[in-house]
């Protein structure tokens, strides 16, 4: 009966019934009968065809509709958020922008990037809520990654619509983040300058500490003597400390009467020295291109300098990295063979229920074609090899809590693609490590800890999705903020805190303490993706069905710049 089946369907079978999710049970596969079907196919097409993920998803299901009633709702909202973050400040501030012939800073971006291109931006939800009574959108500052002449860049773009481009707390937190991963990917910045320096009020948390408003320019001096180039374009006021941001990059635009730098401006100058000078004779443009030599190359417009930036970078002979996902090019990747848009049905919203990693991990990759390492042990932790856009890498994925044995495999799986330079992958929906008497004795501790070790020495680039819940240790052993991924993305319906709020209430009676209602409904709101994202704690809140795009343009940032390879050294491994 089993050689009457088409061999392709006979290895899913087999491979199927080993899962114990068959769609044949009545059918006894012999390994000899699996080798019949081996023999009519390559060796790579039989490789693909044992691990393409199988799926269990009933769309008609009525759990799936009402997931996805749940997570569109979600959805709805999100998106409402990030379309009016996007208009940045106020309808008048806005008008009073374009009056004086200024492009919006998404279009100046906009209009910097290759046509038919895709910008990432990152952490759009900066500052949202943070401020009590003010209002600033996306930390009145634009990052992200885009490709400028065939070549990856960070772009930051201040927003002088929001509170005149000045630099809140979260602002300079943001400009930080947007360096620090050019530094680690090795992506050329370029920097659009429109902005009024730091926000007075608040200079307390803006200027004297470590990673205050003076790290800019620091990390400006490293990147440029590590070979990483530095472009600015000043298209506005660029004052005070501000003004170290041209005058430390390898190449300096500004746009005649509009572009000012100065380290005082007219009204200090006047109160200084009592000398009386206009903004132009100050700081304009004219002045620094043919005087000063801060800048190099003189505008007329903003159109005309995002020109000469994209000039800039095809000078700098850098390594042009392969089309990005969305480049009309002809594609040496298969797209999954389940559908991504199905995602918000198979998750919803409620975290109580344990989302299938196999069916998140078969949306994502090239294919739907997962070669699972270790599928039978510690089974509550999904580990195994894939491709994103033709990219190889390693994914490691929540399927319940850890125990030892899934402890002990993840970090020998990270071991593995540490020693063959492949990229990581974490796709994070934990609770924590098991808790109680048998998994203490059974060494959970020291077990835990070697995942931790693992991911923290890991030298290859890192990307983690938070698909579900994020708590406690299991944070730092699936590669959270503070474990440096190159970048981490929240999905809408994510939940990131030490605890939740029922877990808080467990413990607070079982030690015979009431529990505070304002407590617990302030650790729900606090656990929100919304809030963590909002003060940073990752690079953006994304729509589950875009997770592939945007891990393929993250893969694409890291794999694109000119990093050489590092070799891992792991520290000890208790044993």
């Amino acid at each position: 009966m089993a050689a009457a089946i088409p061999s392709r369907e006979l290895l899913h079978l087999f491979r199927s019934s080993l899962r114990g999710t068959s769609a044949r049970p009545h059918l006894r596969l012999h390994p000899r009968t699996c080798a019949r079907a081996i023999a009519t196919h390559t060796h790579s097409q039989h490789a693909e065809a044992i691990s393409i993920l199988p799926t269990a998803v009933d769309t008609s299901s009525a759990d799936f509709k009402e997931n996805k009633r749940q997570m569109d709702e979600l959805m709805a909202k999100m998106t409402e958020l990030h379309t009016r973050i996007a208009k940045g400040g106020h309808e008048k501030a806005r008008a009073k922008h374009v009056a004086r012939g200024k492009m919006l800073p998404r279009d100046r971006v906009t209009a910097l990037i290759d046509p038919g291109t895709s910008f990432l931006e990152l952490s759009q939800l900066a500052a949202y809520e943070v401020y009590p009574g003010e209002d600033v959108p996306a930390g009145g500052i634009v990052t992200g990654i885009g490709t400028v002449e065939g070549v990856t860049c960070m772009i930051v773009a201040n927003d002088s619509t929001v509170k005149g481009g000045t630099y809140y707390p979260i602002t300079v937190k943001k400009h930080l983040r947007a360096q620090a991963i050019a530094q680690e990917n090795r992506l050329p910045c370029i920097y659009l300058v429109d902005s009024g320096g730091a926000n007075l009020p608040h200079q307390a948390d803006v200027f004297p500490d470590r990673d205050h408003f003076g790290r800019i320019f620091f990390n400006q001096a490293r990147m440029s003597s590590a070979g990483i180039p530095q472009i600015s374009v000043v298209m506005g006021p660029c004052t005070a400390g501000g003004a170290y941001v041209p005058s430390m990059s390898d190449e300096s635009i500004i746009v005649a009467e509009q572009g000012h730098i100065f380290l005082a401006g007219p009204p200090l100058v006047k109160a200084a020295t009592g000398e009386v000078v206009s903004a132009e004779d100050l700081g304009g443009g004219k002045l620094h291109s043919e005087i000063s030599g801060v800048t190099d190359y003189l505008a007329v417009d903003d159109a005309h300098a995002l020109v000469l930036a994209r000039r800039s970078i095809s000078n700098l002979n850098w390594i042009r990295g392969q089309a990005p996902p969305s480049s009309a090019v002809t594609k040496t990747y298969k797209e999954p063979i389940h559908d991504p848009s199905e995602l918000s049905g198979i998750v919803g919203t409620n975290l109580r229920r344990q989302i299938p990693a196999h069916e998140v991990i078969a949306r994502i990759v090239d294919g739907s074609v997962f070669a699972e390492f270790k599928p039978n042990y510690g089974s509550t932790l999904v580990t195994g090899f894939a491709q994103i856009y033709g990219h190889r890498v390693g994914i490691v994925a929540n399927n319940g809590i850890l125990f030892s044995e899934s402890s002990l495999k993840g970090a020998h799986f990270i071991q593995l693609c540490a020693k063959r330079q492949i990229p990581l992958v974490f796709l994070q929906n934990i609770s924590g490590f098991m808790v109680g008497a048998d998994a203490e004795k059974g060494g959970i501790a020291k077990n835990g800890a070697k995942l931790v070790t693992a991911v923290s020495c890991a030298e290859v680039p890192k990307f983690t999705v938070v698909f579900g819940a994020s708590a406690g240790a299991g944070n730092y052993g699936m590669c959270g903020r503070a474990y440096s991924p190159r970048f981490l993305w929240t999905w809408p319906n994510a939940r990131t805190s030490v605890m939740g709020p029922e877990q808080l209430s467990s413990v607070m009676e079982a030690v015979g303490k009431s529990v505070d209602p304002d407590l617990k409904a302030r650790i729900e709101r606090e656990s929100e993706a919304t809030f963590g994202s909002a003060r940073l704690w990752d690079d953006g809140v994304i729509p589950p069905e875009h997770t592939r795009r945007v891990l393929g343009m993250g893969l694409q940032a890291a794999m694109g710049g000119q990093a050489k390879e590092v070799e891992t050294t792991f520290g000890v491994f208790r044993m």
